[in-house]
């Protein structure tokens, strides 16, 4: 369908080449702060191109505004149209005049508007003596205006048949697949495919507009390179110095994903990633390639993103959208994340998305950093400046921005001298001191643009001449939602992390990624800003904090987990190396799911091999039972990795098909086994749980065994159902080398709160019990655990 539809836009392109007419460039939305700021200029700069190249144009700028005010609104946007700097100010303003007298204004509100509009440019043909050749209608209006206009356009200003009709459309197209499946089709009622145009600016860049020509013309350097095998990762970064003041209802909705990863970000990704069609001027074979890429990225996981928000967001929020004091935006201002692409030409390479708002500087690229495995024998100094093999292999394109301040596509100079057309773009001149990506200018084959020029001018040539390639089809818009909306789904209610913005930010936002996980670099054990009135930037630091007089680590959940699950491989790893075994005790429950399911899918190094894994207690169920919790580490850990079964310890409560019977001696059973396993019984490390009565393990206030005394393992009786349980006992629990405490959860609050307040009372809290003779404690609470 979508080669079909494509050869018949070409057609109509063929048609409105070969047969100069008359064009008609309405433009809704015309006195709103995109055409003030880009479109007449884009629209004044196609004239300048076109003019006197056999077509007639006549420029409608619309709204709803009253005529006269609308009037005025549009003049005052068009005071500033400006012509290139080779053009000749007499020149310019001869063509500025006839720009502007082709321009004017009307009202479009009803559909008997519409119908004036139709019979004013037929009227206008007619006595001009000129045949129509199509119209542009660009909708520079928000979304929900669609259907109203499309339904008018449709049923009252087509032009006459055998006159094209092209309408452009501006994000956001959609909040997800299924409203962006719902916009699509309800515009695929009035418009044919081919008719569409979906703008995303960042495809007029002239950098990233350059990508899939730079690839072809450079193809025989880069058909070796342009892999798996050579490419080390690739990162398409967009940052910004600003803050989403003024637009917090617009940001409110949508985020930094929808705003800039799910449309920009992925487009460029597809641009990089694709396979090149043998001709890259045809936009169906282009197109296809596209959605080839689409089809073979990998789902994300919630690992698979971080999320930052600066912190004065939630104050903006609150101030512009009338929010009471208490409301806290879960909105992301920042995002990075790790996408992989399932194809033989790129498996395993991470691909990297960035983009975050009041971050410390204004820049964006794409940087293709190739695998590097030269070695030179002589030292750095006597490398060839630029050119020896063992600096770093890269190619940029430099968005604009940041140091450099224009576009630019980066070459290292060890790679290959490519190939740019010299009447469009040149070399750019060497600046001392000036380093890029870790190296200087001068490191690079570097070329900048002859002419600089917006990205609205470019697209609304490319929409002049019928070139689709530079827009986005139906199928490919809902691919990229079909993409992106299950990681959107994941992370709807994960809090990001708050950064102060700027420089200030520091290091908070920087990030690892291990397989397909991302996580930040930094642990965030607590960011709490100083007491005040309205904290400052500066106010903000990491602090490291007690809870009962030993290490705290806070953080929102998933990067709770990822520290802890952190520290037990750590821990695992110094255990085998010193003893060449882990002995480590796992708790039951819900709470440590999401380690089990993070130590499974994150932490491939982990030595199993060499782990033994015992229980802190378990239900008297049989083990094939949901309620054991032996089935809950089977299920989430024991079967997504390889530990040799006989390192396995499940606690025997099911013994002579009966369940924890005293006289069939399962505890003595299971502590004889830990005796002869575990030097001194000591566990390396033993994990456990808080209870909103302060219960850990199978240990329950007023709990008659357990707390005391040389049993290792008991049975005891839990207040909720199954009643009996076996624990390791409180004594055991404290021969440990290392213990760790897991606190989760809103419902957690208030015995946090008590427990952080009272003695050594075992009996009343069995966790107050908890205090390693010789080794270490630590408590790992959430966010809503720690502070509410």
């Amino acid at each position: 369908m979508l080669i079909v539809a494509m050869c018949l836009a070409l057609l109509g392109c063929l048609q409105a080449q070969e047969f100069k007419g008359h064009v008609s460039i309405i433009l809704l939305g015309a006195t709103g702060d995109l055409a003030k700021k880009y479109l007449w200029q884009g629209l004044f700069q196609l004239y300048l191109d076109e003019a006197g190249k056999g077509h007639s144009f006549s420029f409608h700028g619309a709204a709803l505004t009253a005529p006269q005010q609308g009037q005025k609104l549009m003049d005052k946007a068009l005071e500033s149209l400006s012509c290139p700097k080779d053009l000749a100010p007499s020149h310019c303003d001869e063509l500025k005049a006839q720009f502007l007298q082709l321009s004017q204004y009307r009202q479009l509100r009803t559909a008997e508007d519409y119908q004036t509009l139709n019979k004013d440019i037929e009227t206008q043909v007619q006595q001009d003596g000129l045949w129509e050749a199509g119209r542009i209608f660009y909708f520079s209006v928000p979304p929900f205006a669609y259907a109203d206009i499309a339904r008018n356009i449709n049923s009252s200003c087509r032009p006459h048949p055998g006159a094209w009709l092209r309408v452009v459309l501006e994000k956001p197209f959609g909040h997800d697949h299924l409203s962006a499946q719902q916009l699509a089709s309800e515009l695929g009622s009035f418009f044919q495919e081919e008719e569409m145009y979906r703008v995303d600016h960042y495809l007029g860049k002239q950098a990233v507009a350059q990508i899939l020509p730079f690839r072809d013309q450079n193809r025989k350097a880069l058909d070796g390179l342009w892999n798996r095998h050579h490419v080390e990762r690739v990162e398409i970064i967009m940052k910004e110095t600003v803050d989403a003041e003024g637009r917090a209802s617009f940001y409110e909705e949508y985020g930094v994903i929808r705003d800039t990863l799910q449309n920009h970000l992925t487009e460029i990704l597809t641009l990089v990633a694709m396979e090149l069609p043998h001709n890259i001027s045809n936009s169906a074979a282009v197109l296809q390639h596209k959605l080839q890429a689409f089809q073979a990225l990998r789902g994300l996981q919630k690992s698979s993103a971080v999320l930052g928000q600066y912190q004065a967001y939630s104050g903006q929020v609150r101030q512009e959208l009338q929010k009471p004091d208490s409301f806290q935006s879960l909105t992301p201002t920042f995002a990075g994340v790790l996408v992989h692409i399932d194809n033989l030409r790129w498996e395993g390479v991470p691909f990297i998305l960035v983009s975050g708002k009041a971050l410390d500087e204004r820049v964006g690229y794409v940087r293709i950093l190739f695998k590097n495995q030269a070695y030179c024998t002589q030292s750095e100094r006597h490398w060839a400046s630029g050119r020896s093999q063992c600096l770093p292999q890269q190619i940029v394109f430099y968005i604009g921005h940041g140091e450099l301040g224009h576009p630019a596509i980066l070459v290292s100079q060890n790679l290959f001298k490519p190939y740019l057309p010299t009447q469009s773009w040149e070399e750019v001149q060497d600046q001392p001191g000036l380093r890029l990506f870790g190296r200087p200018l001068s490191d690079y084959y570097a070329y900048r643009p002859v002419r600089e020029q917006d990205a609205y001018s470019t697209l609304l040539s490319h929409i002049f001449h019928c070139r689709k390639e530079s827009f986005i089809t139906t199928e490919n818009l809902l691919a990229s939602w079909v993409f992106w909306t299950p990681l959107l789904e994941s992370l709807a209610l994960e809090a990001p992390r708050l950064y102060p913005g700027g420089v200030e930010s520091g290091h908070l936002l920087d990030f690892e990624f291990s397989g397909g996980q991302l996580a930040f670099s930094q642990p965030l054990e607590v960011l709490l800003p100083e007491l005040g009135s309205v904290p400052k930037p500066s106010d903000f630091q990491v602090l490291r904090a007690q809870y009962r007089e030993s290490p705290l680590i806070t953080a929102w959940p998933e990067e709770l987990i990822s520290k802890l699950a952190s520290d037990i491989e750590v821990t695992a790893e110094q255990s085998v190396r010193r003893f060449g075994k882990f002995h480590l005790a796992l708790s039951g429950g819900s709470s440590p799911i999401a380690l089990f399911q993070q130590l499974a899918t994150g932490h491939y190094s982990f030595p199993w091999a060499h782990t033994h894994l015992w229980l802190v207690d378990e239900r008297c169920v049989p083990l094939s039972d949901p309620e054991s919790n032996f089935q809950g580490l089977q299920t989430h850990l024991l079967q997504h990795v390889r530990v040799p079964y006989y390192n396995i310890h499940p606690m025997p409560v099911h013994l002579h098909q009966r369940l924890c019977a005293e006289e069939d001696q399962g505890a003595q059973t299971y502590a004889s086994e830990i005796s002869a396993l575990v030097a001194n019984s000591s566990f390396d490390l033993v994990l456990l749980g808080m209870g909103t009565d302060g219960h850990t393990a199978s240990l329950f206030p007023q709990s008659p065994t357990g707390l005391d005394g040389d049993q290792l393992v008991v049975l005891t009786e839990s207040p909720l159902r199954p009643h009996q349980r076996m624990s390791l006992s409180l004594p055991l629990i404290n021969r440990a080398k290392k213990v760790a405490v897991l606190v989760m959860g809103r419902t957690k609050r208030e015995i946090t709160m008590l427990v952080s307040r009272v003695g050594h009372e075992p009996k009343k809290w069995p966790i107050s019990g908890v205090l390693p003779l010789s080794g270490q404690l630590v408590w790992y609470m959430d966010y809503e655990a720690f502070l509410g």
